[in-house]
């Protein structure tokens, strides 16, 4: 049987495209390659690539440089490239790494298998990009990773023109699903054992625009709340100019929906904003923020933010600041600007020099660690419930600790109790110290803490099949993966 492995690169969306990918090898035959597999082992090596960052490119070659020899070594062995570079590049990656078996793109990734399969029969490299989405991802195949939590994709592509952004241009305009396939693939998942879901779109509260329905998505997170056993629902990435009331009420009146917001602000200056085509400005940011801490006080709020646009000056950077102070983030993901070809970013007058962006990256860092820190020392003295995760707390087993994540999404780690405890239970535990990136419960944790649900059930479940048939197991029909802890490294556009 031949072993695959797949490599992601960028957002959450890549995430959820590496999970179909490797449901679709499994689904043709191909196993996962166990754990601790050397480099260039595996029989197929998929990269699923990002294209937003500026040295995209170069990781990609380097990796495949890597492989070259090995590939060589190897005449049986096939690499194939998917993903926003692949859908940029197209015949270009062969061109420089002409050892790449197969290139595809963001709409085709169920091609896979048969282009695989093509190139081994023809002996010469599958180049196909489709220009639009051939099937939404939902309906193929899955891999998850997670037995307790996962994504759920509402939408693909992005109708807005950011001009630092390339994703609408690889990603296309927007689609959305309809409604019932959205809750029936949610329900499905639940009675798998997930028990919390994120759902997931380019700009996710833009849903509905597809469908002629302003208010798709707060209904849409109203009926997630009707789904029984579904404890928390999470969503990213919003755009502040499609965020309205219906969907601040909504989360505030929906018991499963956590109280947590990524909101990407990318600047606090109004020229700024103007010259990416953000379409709102400080004032309008602002205000989001103080409805929804007015909604949901203890709602945790992120952010990205880019440094350094052509044309910023040191006054606008300034604008920057003073909405990071003002709005008090949990946390922020913030990005020296980087140019991509074929976005007018690149094209415009006015780059920063490297040197500059980088003092301004430094402060902008210094405050937001001061104000997260400030922000979690609020939360010593509360009880939360943390469900528990896995691959949270690297230091878990040296600490006899466990790792989770609050329902504002926090990191929390706590003392080990002492019954069994799976990832996917719930335990609650009280705050007692706080740093920048997390928070310690130090006390003796109590067995009556801890809350066995049925996502530890299925975690499991998982394991012993998985230590019954070690090759791997396919992980139902619905979707998804485990969502990451926070929004993914953002290059620039709400979700990217």
């Amino acid at each position: 049987m031949k072993t695959y492995e797949v490599r992601t690169y960028g957002c959450q969306m890549n995430v959820h495209d590496s999970e179909r990918l490797s449901g679709l090898l499994e689904d043709a035959g191909y196993v996962r390659a166990p754990e601790g597999t050397g480099e260039g082992e595996a029989d197929v090596v998929v990269f699923n690539t990002c294209a937003v960052r500026e040295n995209a490119d170069n990781k990609l070659y380097g990796n495949l440089g890597r492989l070259a020899p090995m590939k060589a070594r190897r005449p049986g062995m096939q690499i194939a490239v998917g993903g926003c570079l692949a859908q940029k590049d197209r015949e270009t990656i062969v061109q420089r790494a002409p050892w790449v078996d197969v290139v595809f793109g963001t709409h085709n990734i169920g091609k896979l298998p048969v282009l695989l399969e093509r190139a081994r029969v023809q002996e010469e490299a599958q180049v196909e990009i489709a220009e639009s989405l051939e099937a939404f991802p939902s309906t193929l195949p899955t891999r998850r990773e997670s037995a307790y939590a996962a994504w759920v994709s509402i939408s693909v592509g992005c109708n807005n023109t950011c001009t630092f952004c390339i994703v609408p241009a690889l990603r296309g305009k927007e689609e959305d699903r309809r409604p019932g396939d959205i809750l029936a693939e949610i329900e499905a998942l639940v009675a798998e054992g997930v028990s919390e879901i994120t759902l997931l779109g380019q700009n996710v509260n833009a849903y509905g625009s597809d469908l002629g329905d302003r208010e798709a998505f707060s209904k849409l997170l109203r009926a997630c709340g009707g789904i029984e056993g579904l404890e928390r629902v999470r969503f990213t990435s919003p755009h502040p100019r499609d965020f309205t009331d219906d969907v601040i009420a909504a989360m505030a009146e929906t018991p499963n929906v956590m109280p947590q917001l990524h909101m990407p602000l990318q600047s606090g200056s109004d020229p700024i904003l103007k010259a990416m085509r953000r379409s709102y400005r400080q004032e309008r940011f602002l205000g989001i923020i103080e409805k929804v801490r007015a909604a949901i006080p203890h709602a945790a709020i992120s952010t990205d933010i880019i440094v350094g646009f052509p044309g910023e000056t040191e006054e606008d950077f300034e604008q920057t600041l003073h909405v990071v102070r003002e709005a008090r983030f949990a946390s922020a993901f913030t990005f020296q600007y980087s140019k991509r070809p074929g976005t007018p970013a690149a094209e415009m007058d006015g780059q920063i020099p490297k040197e500059v962006v980088q003092e301004r990256y430094m402060r902008l860092v210094a405050l937001q660690e001061e104000i997260s820190w400030e922000e979690n020392k609020k939360q010593v003295g509360r009880t939360l419930e943390v469900m528990v995760a896995e691959g949270e707390g690297r230091k878990d087993g040296a600490t006899h600790r466990l790792s989770g994540r609050a329902p504002d999404n926090r990191l929390v780690h706590f003392t080990k109790p002492d019954v069994e405890v799976r990832p996917g239970d719930v335990v609650t535990v009280e705050i007692t110290y706080a740093a920048p990136h997390h928070l310690l419960a130090e006390g003796a944790t109590p067995d009556s803490a801890v809350r066995r649900t049925r996502s530890g059930d299925a975690w499991e479940k998982r394991n012993a099949a998985a230590a019954a048939k070690p090759a791997g197991v396919l992980l139902g029909l619905p979707t998804v993966g485990a969502p990451a802890p926070l929004p993914a490294a953002t290059g620039g556009c709400a979700l990217s």
